[in-house]
């Protein structure tokens, strides 16, 4: 009588593809999860950026198959998408009473800064919208959500990685969700209250 734990036996062959499709389901079922985490925290993101992002990066890697040149017109892209997820973590906006609209400003040291032209807020206004610890934690918040976005863009990666070894596929898997992680405990614990430009709407009024 044969072994029915060998490899050629039929009646183990269903059992070796079921396997197989359990750990292939399992896998999509993780990276699809990771993917949808990812989707929220963009939306922690400016959305003028994320859109700019995604809009130019299909066109600046080629689709994945990057040359020298469209690496660092793709570097580029990172930089500058990168340094206004910073600086809009610094932006805040209010509703002015006297012109009946929404006015937008820079949070610094002193108070907001209106950049409409507009005549400044009163004192009062402009010193309770100044800048704190907590805003260089969002703007630091910002840029590692922005980091995963990035590492879960495929034609980024395959511009940097185009043949990863198995090492680095761990870690372009595992940093994204571990950056995730970070991003949504940082902005759960340390809720922000500001409007800033391009930012959603929160329950500050």
């Amino acid at each position: 009588m044969g072994n029915p734990a060998r490899g050629g036996d039929p009646e183990a062959q269903p059992l070796l593809n079921q396997e197989a499709d359990d750990r292939m389901t399992a896998i999509q079922q993780a990276i699809s999860q990771t993917y949808q985490s990812t989707a929220h925290l963009a939306n922690h993101l400016p959305t003028g950026t994320v859109l700019a992002f995604q809009v130019l990066s299909p066109v600046f890697t080629n689709l994945g198959r990057c040359t020298e040149s469209s690496r660092f017109m793709t570097a580029c892209l990172l930089a500058l998408c990168t340094l206004s997820c910073f600086l809009c973590s610094f932006t805040d906006s209010f509703y002015d009473e006297a012109t009946r609209r929404v006015r937008y400003g820079v949070a610094t040291f002193r108070g907001l800064w209106v950049i409409d032209g507009l005549q400044p807020p009163v004192p009062e206004l402009a010193v309770s919208h100044r800048l704190g610890l907590l805003d260089f934690l969002h703007a630091f918040t910002s840029l590692l959500v922005f980091a995963a976005v990035a590492l879960l863009d495929k034609n980024v990666v395959s511009c940097y990685y185009p043949m990863p070894t198995d090492d680095e596929l761990q870690v372009l898997a595992a940093l994204p969700v571990g950056i995730g992680v970070l991003g949504s405990a940082l902005l759960v614990t340390f809720p922000t209250t500001r409007h800033g430009i391009g930012f959603p709407v929160t329950h500050k009024q």
